[in-house]
């Protein structure tokens, strides 16, 4: 009860603040909204300025411009949950994701001093014997960290970035009743159940808890590092300085090179653009389609260009993976709508068990051409592939489909990096550009000729694994034959209850035997 009670407490406060910013039950939506929202909105209201959230700062802006900058105010735990809601286009709706895209996670830096101190603190060392010299003031502050660049005592340039002082605790604190109302949500709309909104949550801790251990930011760096040096895809992945990193604090080498948003210092430069883009494009889909392991965070403040023309990433908190099922999936889906097949597109949706099996697979076609022609009638250029998942993913609600968080963020992450791509080279043909890698990957990794290679593999694996688990079966055989292995009546009382199906110990018994059998044979043969 004195949880519930604080937690209401915690989200009144915000709900006022989303009020001031007219985010709460936004103006535009107040018509077609049932009276208790109108009555909501004047509660949390009261005591505001007459200007709140119709004038000011809040004239002229979208709804989801209003909800960036009221997330904006609230601080970092809710910049970062917008961050998060800008890959929920199915949750949020599509224009407020795209202002939410925007959303910068920008806060003024701690200071260098107190740097200094978490630098000693966390690497047990003084930073004057751990670095050359550092700077201190950072070149960038986040919410959750902030980036100071320094000099080893061996003469290299590195970038340390640190964790902020108790942030754990603070996201911990805002997280509790995020969660709390998230629960509450699926409790009493069980619309809302489908949108999974507690996952979504879960999801998002699970992710801030993994950019709050900055060892973990490091391993996934140097694992995309060795992709990208293994593939030669033209991503520079910096690498890591792992005896000055630590889980409050992370070294890499120091990025030199142009940012990727600074066209023209990039064409001043002689670098070419259009080369640029299609190196990023492909680049991207090389990590999310080849590796199943992707950078997700792809804005213009973490690439840059280097002097040899490559593009080098920063910034690794937030990573996707797809496995390898999901990244034949959505291969054999793109390659579907270009190709105007919306019946394999289909075929592929209830293959997946995106589609639940009540479903009609003729209907299903239907609504995939819906969604296909409109953007495939277009020139050639003009197709993207992001807008292509986006447009799947509005069908999704007709069709009772759970949501894919893993595609989402792949969808997002697209998003970015076509966009990124676009104002390198506005005439640049995304689908040209990366149709062969999309159907080269599917002859690499999903045709008949590798799934029989991945088979083949899958059965040497278990003929090695063949001999230990014989052994296994023929100690416990063993054991039942000498009398050393028993159960007492209560024991074998609680497995009856355990397999209400009725799967007897005996039968147990006679697999193992057969197994042994099997083993026997082997040996003889």
């Amino acid at each position: 009860m004195i949880r519930s009670f604080r937690h209401c407490l915690h989200l009144l406060r915000v709900a006022r603040v989303l009020s001031r910013h007219d985010a709460l039950f936004p103006r535009e939506l107040l018509e077609a909204s049932p009276p208790g929202f109108r009555v909501v909105r004047r509660l949390t209201r009261l005591g505001l300025p007459a200007w709140a959230g119709s004038g000011g700062d809040s004239a002229g802006k979208t709804p989801g411009e209003r909800l960036s900058a009221a997330l904006q105010s609230l601080g970092p735990s809710y910049i970062k949950l917008g961050q998060s809601l800008a890959t929920r286009p199915d949750l949020v709706g599509g224009e407020v994701a795209d202002a939410l895209s925007e959303l910068q996670d920008h806060l003024p830096p701690f200071p260098g001093e107190t740097a200094r101190q978490i630098v000693a603190d966390e690497l047990m060392a003084p930073v004057e014997t751990l670095f050359e010299s550092f700077d201190n003031e950072p070149v960038a502050a986040a919410s959750i960290a902030q980036v100071h660049f320094a000099v080893t005592r061996d003469g290299k340039p590195v970038a340390v970035k640190i964790l902020r002082p108790d942030v754990e605790a603070a996201f911990a604190r805002d997280l509790e009743p995020i969660l709390w109302i998230a629960a509450k949500l699926e409790a009493w709309q069980p619309e809302m159940r489908r949108l999974r909104p507690c996952e979504v949550v879960r999801t998002f801790a699970d992710s801030v808890a993994i950019e709050m251990d900055l060892r973990l930011e490091a391993a996934a760096a140097e694992e995309l590092g060795e992709n990208a040096r293994a593939n030669e895809d033209g991503f520079v992945i910096p690498a890591v300085d792992w005896r000055r990193t630590g889980r409050r604090v992370l070294t890499t080498e120091r990025v030199s090179g142009l940012p990727i948003a600074d066209h023209d210092a990039l064409v001043a430069a002689g670098h070419d653009t259009h080369r640029l883009a299609a190196k990023l494009l492909r680049g991207f889909l090389s990590q999310a389609m080849g590796d199943g392991f992707f950078h997700a965070d792809l804005h213009p403040g973490n690439l840059f260009v280097t002097e040899e023309g490559e593009i080098a990433a920063v910034d690794f908190g937030i990573m996707g993976r797809l496995d390898k099922n999901s990244r034949r999936y959505l291969a054999e889906i793109l390659l579907g709508f270009v190709r105007a097949d919306y019946a394999s597109v289909a075929r592929v949706h209830f293959d997946a068990g995106y589609v639940p099996r009540n479903k009609s697979p003729e209907l299903f076609a239907q609504a995939m051409r819906a969604v296909g022609e409109p953007v495939l009638g277009r020139p050639a250029k003009e197709i993207s592939l992001s807008r292509i998942l986006a447009q799947l993913f509005q069908v999704t609600k007709a069709f009772d489909m759970q949501t894919q968080p893993q595609l989402l963020l792949l969808q997002k992450t697209m998003v970015v990096a076509e966009g990124v791509a676009q104002k390198l080279d506005p005439d640049i043909n995304t689908w040209d550009i990366t149709s062969p890698l999309v159907e080269g990957l599917m002859q690499a990794h999903f045709s008949p000729v590798a799934r029989a290679q991945e088979v083949l593999e899958e059965g040497v694996d278990a003929v090695r694994r063949l001999p230990g688990f014989l052994r296994r079966a023929e100690r416990a055989v063993q054991m039942i034959a000498d009398g050393s292995f028993q159960l007492d009546p209560d024991t074998l009382q609680e497995l009856a209850k355990a397999n209400p199906h009725g799967v007897r110990l005996g039968t147990v018994i006679v697999w193992i035997l057969l197994a042994f059998a099997l083993g026997l044979a082997f040996s003889l043969g």
